[in-house]
């Protein structure tokens, strides 16, 4: 398989739009808004980082970064997701790839840590784990981890930015 990883370009919003309704069309726990996510924190100037991933030269996954706050005042914090990958590729290794890219690009800018909003079994192959000082309110506690790239692990509520609460 012929897997080339790179940063979203300008034209490439349209395919992005149609992995990630693929991605999850039939994913359970969805409220099916993901590409109108990825949409609102483009418009917002909100991806931190935006990877493609395409097989053969057709896109076949995205992943998404973003800043988010937290109510202790941590600085550097980034939100993983969506991350999307065609329902034909599934199971490749195409979304480790992609996560595990977008870790290193966190790394790399000095990032202090990463969190995400996803399925244990799933995430803690990257290291994420779920932090009772750090909270995302209304959702059960294992599904929301958090990876630090330090020493230093935050305290209190997080807050992703208003685009994920885009429903068009």
């Amino acid at each position: 398989m012929s897997l080339h990883l790179r940063h979203e370009t300008p034209g490439d919003a349209a395919a992005i739009d149609a992995v990630t309704v693929a991605a999850f069309r039939d994913a359970p726990h969805t409220q099916h808004t993901e590409q109108f996510i990825v949409r609102a924190l483009r418009a917002a100037g909100q991806l931190s980082v935006s990877l493609v991933a395409e097989h053969d030269g057709v896109m076949v996954g995205h992943v998404a970064m973003s800043t988010v706050a937290i109510s202790d005042g941590a600085k550097d914090w980034y939100g993983l997701g969506p991350v999307s990958v065609i329902p034909s590729h599934q199971g490749r290794g195409i979304g480790s790839q992609l996560v595990t890219q977008t870790l290193a690009d966190l790394r790399e800018r000095g990032a202090a840590g990463c969190v995400v909003l996803g399925e244990p079994g799933y995430y803690s192959r990257f290291g994420f784990r779920a932090e009772p000082q750090l909270n995302f309110p209304g959702v059960p506690p294992e599904y929301f981890q958090a990876l630090p790239f330090g020493a230093a692990l935050p305290r209190g509520n997080v807050s992703y930015h208003e685009a994920f609460s885009a429903r068009a």
